[in-house]
């Protein structure tokens, strides 16, 4: 599947992967604080290529700012609160460089992967696979004009499941990036079997991307001010929440129970990442080591950010951690997966 012709450079190309995954992580933690500054909705149009280009004079702000008056959030908070254009300007800016960085990653792996191509540098067996990486970029877009297109019409803000879409989606990709990056290391040093996954890392990934999920909702709602106590909720285990639409329709709605569930759950998470980590530490110490930091820098950070009311500095890095952890995870379950 992966036989080398003597042009290919799989090295090279790992290497290239990494530096993606690396702007991966950048995005990740933008889109973070773009929701925490709430300004997703600032730019309410989809323009893939001429949206490159931000407003280059005062008429050219006035006519974004208008636009921005027409939709709910404006009219309904953020009007009434008294927003002026340079108030607009600060969360357009945010928007804006998050989807520069969109478009950046999208040249950085389409680009190089067509001249990569054509110089018959990529190994046999990969160009599939890296293509379908480009692609998902490509759905990574749109599933985020999706999202904000949710809070135009009607809403105040984004849906949260299309929020939870739009992250799990970078998430994916971040983990297929490094994966990826990976295998073509051992095709570099003469072992071109892939990695396979193993039935612990897919029940590990399986558990990780529930609570991946439930923190995408958490932070879709706001539900992260649902209790500023820890371990405790409203001084109880299990915090009052509406339930008058059913259980499921809580558990999926609900900003308090959600909350729960993310806060608990995070412990089912790093009960299957230590014992995950014990299986890889014989094969990689520092494979094993990674996912212990990371997961245990989450946690802390997670407790931090819920007792003083989600700071920002510290919310933002809860998610920047976060997208840390799945690479650990994912170079974790490589190990794993490896066969000499």
């Amino acid at each position: 599947m992966t036989e080398t012709p003597s042009s290919a450079r799989p090295g090279l190309l790992a290497n290239w992967l990494f530096i993606v995954a690396g702007l991966v992580v950048l995005i990740v933690t933008v889109g973070g604080i773009t929701r925490l500054t709430e300004s997703g909705l600032s730019i309410t149009e989809w323009k893939p290529f001429l949206g490159a280009l931000p407003p280059l004079s005062d008429a050219d702000w006035q006519a974004e700012f208008e636009l921005y008056k027409q939709i709910p959030e404006y009219q309904q908070i953020n009007g009434p609160a008294g927003m002026d254009l340079e108030a607009f300007k600060s969360i357009y800016w945010w928007e804006w460089i998050h989807r520069q960085l969109g478009r950046l990653i999208g040249l950085a792996l389409a680009v190089p992967l067509a001249i990569f191509a054509l110089r018959k540098m990529v190994p046999q067996g990969y160009f599939w696979r890296l293509f379908a990486l480009v692609a998902l970029v490509g759905l990574q877009g749109s599933f985020g004009w999706w999202m904000v297109a949710s809070g135009l019409e009607t809403r105040t803000d984004v849906s949260h499941f299309r929020l939870a879409i739009h992250l799990c989606t970078a998430l994916v990709l971040l983990g297929g990036l490094v994966w990826t990056a990976f295998d073509l290391k051992r095709v570099a040093a003469g072992k071109p079997k892939p990695a396979g996954m193993t039935a612990l890392a897919a029940w590990t990934g399986v558990i990780l991307f529930v609570q991946l999920l439930l923190g995408a909702w958490v932070a879709g709602l706001e539900a992260g001010l649902a209790s500023d106590s820890w371990p405790l909720m409203q001084g109880r285990f299990i915090p009052e929440f509406d339930s008058s639409q059913g259980i499921f329709w809580a558990m999926t709605h609900d900003p308090f129970l959600i909350h729960w569930m993310h806060r608990w759950w995070a412990w089912v998470v790093v009960g299957a990442l230590v014992v995950m980590a014990r299986k890889v530490k014989p094969a990689s110490r520092k494979a094993s080591i990674a996912i212990h930091s990371a997961f245990g820098t989450q946690v802390l950070l997670g407790i931090a950010t819920v007792m003083t009311g989600v700071e920002f500095h510290l919310a933002v890095l809860h998610q920047l951690v976060g997208a840390l952890l799945v690479i650990a995870f994912t170079v974790g379950a490589h190990v794993l997966g490896r066969q000499e």
